[in-house]
């Protein structure tokens, strides 16, 4: 039997950005064309509306950079939830947003992390045909590129309560390889899936790469 589920966004946004030396919320993204200036939109602002696009609601989860994120988020339609302790790293973050998730009705969740751009909108249609195909034995519909697992996966009302009953000092992905018969992994041609931006030098070669 295959499923009609009801979405909601969510995007993990309270990190620190440490080794990035600024918010990897705010850095500018889609870099603005030779000669046009600085971009106005960023990655906060470009995933919120990539996941819109196939879902009832965002919620962003933010820490101490609330004050800072707030505007964009709100500016873009979407919602805010704070976790009050984000150096317990970003699995408490994971479990935060998936509690508002539940608790607004929706028993279905397309998660990303902020700091990326956003999946190509055909990713993320294949993502959610593959995943309201799917019978209730799979739990995760996860995007692979060139081998590599990513962002944005969708996870049903099980996955959600399998990571919710986890220690909040888990990782997802320990989680999951727990629960691997009940995950498919989806094969799409967007590298963008698999990109990990966490340094100035990673974001610099992002810039100068072909479009």
């Amino acid at each position: 039997m295959t499923r009609a589920a009801s979405f909601a966004g969510l995007i993990l946004a309270a990190g620190d950005s440490s080794r990035m030396g600024r918010d990897k919320a705010l850095l500018p993204w889609p870099p603005a064309a030779t000669g046009e200036g600085r971009s106005t939109d960023t990655f906060l602002s470009a995933a919120i509306r990539s996941l819109l696009r196939a879902t009832d609601f965002v919620l962003v989860v933010v820490g101490k950079n609330e004050p800072a994120l707030a505007p964009i988020i709100y500016a873009e339609g979407a919602s805010l939830v704070v976790n009050p302790d984000s150096s317990r790293g970003q699995f408490s973050s994971l479990q935060i947003g998936l509690h508002e998730v539940l608790n607004r009705g929706r028993d279905a969740a397309m998660v990303t992390l902020v700091d990326r751009p956003p999946a190509s909108p055909t990713t993320i249609r294949t993502l959610r045909d593959v995943f309201e195909a799917t019978d209730q034995n799979i739990w995760a519909v996860v995007p692979e590129f060139s081998g590599k697992h990513g962002h944005p996966y969708l996870v049903s009302r099980e996955m959600m309560e399998a990571f919710l009953r986890s220690p909040a000092t888990s990782i997802a992905r320990e989680i999951e390889h727990e629960c691997q018969e009940h995950l498919r992994y989806v094969p799409v041609e967007d590298p963008l899936v698999a990109l990990n931006i966490n340094t100035p030098q990673d974001y610099a070669g992002l810039l100068a790469s072909p479009s």
